[in-house]
Order: structure tokens, then sequence, then C-alpha cells
């Protein structure tokens, strides 16, 4: 399930399911739980049906009806925070990796 088509189109995936929602919000707003179980019972349906490789299949869900600004938000250059430095980042992954290996 994807809501970037157009990556998901460049990686030429076996099969998808987009919603046109922001990103990482594919299966709906939070506290909506009817919608998130639809979004999600339409994915799998459509994942069950589609028999040829790379087919995407768009459900026809909208963010919000009478507001389209969070699509040039979002996809705007600058709409994500900056990359930390590459000593930072590893810093970071060593101690997420060493607070999740405990046993």
């Amino acid at each position: 399930m994807t809501s970037a088509l157009d990556i998901t189109q460049s990686v030429k995936a076996p099969r998808a399911v987009f919603v046109n929602f922001p990103l990482g919000h594919q299966t709906g707003k939070p506290n909506q739980p009817e919608l998130q179980r639809q979004i999600v019972t339409d994915a799998m349906r459509a994942f069950d049906t589609i028999t040829v490789p790379g087919t995407i299949v768009e459900l026809p869900y909208v963010w919000d009806a009478n507001d389209r600004a969070w699509e040039n938000r979002d996809y705007t250059k600058g709409w994500m925070p900056e990359r930390p430095q590459r000593e930072l980042a590893d810093t970071l992954e060593a101690e997420r990796i060493a607070k999740y290996s405990r046993a």
C-alpha cells in the first residue's frame, strides 16, 4: 500500500494499492477505525485480485474533499526535515540497536 505513486511506479512493485493520502497515512486519519478498516479490507481485496505484474490499483478515498492544500504542502521541497550528518546518524542508529537488542 502506498501514498507515493511516482516512487511506486519507479520501483515497479509487483502489485500495489495507491491511496492519495499524505505520506505515512495510507490507512487514513487517526481515530477513524471504520475508515481504516475499510481501506485495509479494500487493499487486501485488490491484492487478491491483481493478476498482471506491476498493476497499481487506486483506491477512491479522499483525504479532505474540501481542502487539497496538503498535496502542495507535503510534496514541496523542504517539507521533510534535514538529514542528520553521517556521524550523528551513525550514533543514533547505534543507540537504537543497543536499546532494542537487549534481551
